[in-house]
């Protein structure tokens, strides 16, 4: 059974020291220093049959209002298709939409792209696609992507090919948030058919994609298959079918790769095995761009942690270089920013210099301590963070935060939460109760440092902490079209979000694609979640 090193409490204070000592770490752990991050992969010379792919879990359902996760988006980018479309290298291009028009600051009109048809051969219409986006307002339809709609007022068919959405109020990440599954488009007629099947096993999807739902063996498999008829010629599939495994178990999942009995798999962190997987004489490893992070998050508002030095002192700390070679295993660079430069999809000038004044996230021991004797009274105390159960990641970075505190004289406490009930704390706070702050990986969705500050809305569902101080430029920067002026107003919240620490950004996540040698083309980065990746994919 492969398994990496525990890193314990006790171990994790010369852990460190060694590796901000050394660059390097026991075991032959290299340090999370720049990587070459890739956005696509070599071609594939042929086509193949069937192709099997890995899924870490079983998709929940294919409804893509359901759908923000990776398992159930690594599966619908190549079936449902959106208005528009998130390029490997993070652009945003038309999809089924060839244009979106912007006539008022509140208004959006969407060209639907004439001669599309879904997998039945019945033509695409802006009825299926009004009635795609209206069910993200129907509150008892429960959409997972409701932030991107909060302030549309109607979405309405203005014509055989013409689609209007009226907002509320300006905002800037709705017409993005279109080349994610927010704004993806399936038959109105088959939706009205399933009603509450429609997405499950039973029922599928019917959409417009390069691949068509084919058969979902619960338990066992999913199988899609190529769409011949596929309008984007540029974009047909290479291969006939992919069909995806549900092995979730890790060490399961690395010897189907090892062995070739799968073919691929996409990690959003690190198996225990990926120097295994590396090393492999049989397949590769690509870590890809990617808009994911690994971060510490706030989740109090009384005890030491609420204190902003104390938290400031607890960052400052911190090695993030030392961590990314400890725990990832040399896959995740330092980060000092939640939007790092993948984000950065227009004044990447602007984001360079703010993202260069920001604190550099190597240890400083002496800035740390003296912020602990500032905090003074309000340093005293337990602070206890939440970790995930069967979680090596997620263990070993509590280890390593807990070893930095007694440095500084905190006391922390890391508190186990089973897997089954660590996504509670997202949505309950019933569940954040006596926890002061958890770990997490998070992303945002498009190519705009924005999307990944509005979860400090003063009232935001995942401001967990209650941070106030950014809410009002949050606000205005979500209704200001002017690129720079955005971006001077982001950068600004940025600032305000770094000084609270109220979020602590840890390390970025590369996307980890494994392909064995078998196969070759398929996307390695972060936009595989909404672009159809597996086009492609064929033969080396």
């Amino acid at each position: 059974m492969l398994r990496r090193p525990l890193v314990t409490a006790a171990a994790a204070l010369t852990l460190l020291a060694g590796l901000a000592g050394c660059g390097g770490g026991p075991g032959g752990l290299r340090p999370a220093v720049a990587l070459d991050l890739k956005t696509a992969t070599p071609k594939a010379t042929r086509p193949l049959d069937s192709i099997t792919w890995n899924l870490p879990y079983e998709p929940q359902g294919l409804d893509p209002i359901k759908s923000f996760n990776y398992a159930e988006n690594t599966v619908l980018s190549n079936l449902c298709e959106s208005l528009l479309r998130l390029t490997p290298d993070f652009k945003i291009k038309p999809g089924l939409a060839t244009k979106a028009a912007n006539p008022t600051p509140t208004t959006w009109v969407y060209t639907i792209r004439d001669h599309v048809t879904f997998w039945d051969g019945s033509p695409l219409t802006a009825q299926d696609v009004a009635a795609s986006l209206a069910r993200h307002l129907d509150p008892k339809l429960g959409t997972w992507w409701g932030d991107y709609f909060q302030n549309v007022r109607s979405v309405r068919a203005t014509g055989p090919l013409k689609v209007t959405v009226t907002l509320k109020k300006p905002d800037v990440l709705f017409n993005q948030a279109m080349a994610t599954a927010a704004g993806a488009v399936e038959q109105k007629a088959q939706m009205e058919r399933t009603g509450e099947n429609f997405g499950t096993p039973k029922q599928g999807v019917m959409c417009t994609g390069p691949f068509e739902f084919t058969r979902w063996r619960s338990g066992d498999s999913l199988t899609i298959t190529r769409n011949d008829h596929y309008w984007d010629r540029d974009h047909r599939a290479v291969s006939k079918s992919l069909t995806f495994r549900f092995i979730a178990d890790e060490t399961t999942a690395v010897n189907a790769l090892r062995s070739g009995e799968v073919d691929g798999q996409y990690f959003y962190l690190p198996p225990a095995a990926i120097g295994q997987l590396q090393s492999s004489p049989t397949g590769t490893v690509t870590l890809g761009r990617s808009l994911s992070y690994w971060a510490l998050l706030d989740s109090t508002k009384t005890g030491p942690y609420a204190n902003r030095e104390v938290r400031q002192a607890l960052s400052a700390a911190l090695d993030r270089g030392a961590l990314g070679a400890a725990v990832f295993q040399g896959t995740a660079p330092a980060e000092r920013a939640l939007a790092g430069p993948a984000y950065w999809g227009y004044e990447k000038q602007t984001f360079q210099d703010a993202y260069d004044r920001l604190p550099h996230g190597k240890a400083d021991l002496k800035k740390a301590k003296a912020l602990v004797a500032r905090a003074g009274a309000a340093a005293k105390g337990k602070i206890t963070i939440a970790v995930q159960g069967s979680s090596a990641v997620h263990e070993q970075t509590g280890n390593l935060i807990k070893a930095t505190g007694k440095q500084l004289g905190l006391d922390i406490e890391i508190r186990v939460v089973p897997v089954e009930q660590y996504g509670n704390l997202y949505n309950d706070p019933k569940a954040r109760r006596g926890i002061d702050a958890f770990l997490s990986t998070w992303y945002g969705n498009v190519p705009d440092p924005l999307d990944a500050y509005t979860v400090f809305l003063g009232n935001g569902d995942n401001n967990f902490s209650g941070f106030q101080g950014v809410d009002a430029d949050v606000r205005k920067a979500r209704a200001t079209a002017d690129p720079a002026a955005r971006a001077r107003l982001v950068t600004r919240v940025q600032r305000g979000v770094a000084d609270d620490v109220t979020w602590m950004p840890l390390n970025n996540l590369p996307v980890i694609l494994y392909m064995s040698d078998r196969v070759t083309g398929a996307v390695p980065s972060f936009p595989y979640l909404y672009y159809p990746w597996a086009t492609g994919l064929g033969g080396r």
